[in-house]
């Protein structure tokens, strides 16, 4: 009898998790099996692998071919150089994305209309007085062109 350490389909429609099983190579992917090694969850981020390394090994060590998918889950979980008898070095999961607060257009606009104030800002009383005469008249005129 050939085993295979494979992954075996759980889960519902599009939301797969899957176990690492050891199974007969002839029986079909989702049928019978020997033993439940782990389970992987490739929806997590990052992907959940939870692996029994001693059985794993076992399996390995008696002669079981992993799938390619298994052979990189086994080798991110550490049995691959659990059996070999390398030292084991956990890979540096990917550092997580930073994602940029999207700015709210009306937000956006207030604080350019503040930026506009400030920089409008008169320095001196004299031109404070100008621009407050400014402002009067320009409502003013607004005033007449809607009557």
């Amino acid at each position: 009898m050939a085993v295979r350490l494979r992954l075996m389909r759980m889960g519902k429609k599009k939301q797969p998790t899957y176990r690492v099983v050891a199974a007969d190579s002839r029986s079909p992917r989702d049928g019978r099996f020997i033993e439940i090694l782990g389970t992987y969850q490739p929806r997590l981020e990052p992907s959940g692998v939870q692996i029994d390394n001693d059985r794993a090994v076992h399996w390995l060590s008696v002669g079981a071919q992993p799938s390619e998918a298994v052979q990189k889950l086994l080798t991110i979980s550490g049995a691959i150089a659990q059996f070999k008898g390398e030292e084991f070095v956990p890979p540096v999961p990917p550092a997580p994305k930073e994602v940029a607060e999207p700015v709210k257009p009306a937000a956006a606009k207030e604080e350019a209309k503040s930026e506009k104030v400030e920089e409008a800002a008169p320095e001196t009383p004299a031109e404070a007085e100008a621009v407050e005469e400014a402002v009067e008249e320009a409502s003013e005129g607004d005033a007449k062109d809607e009557s």
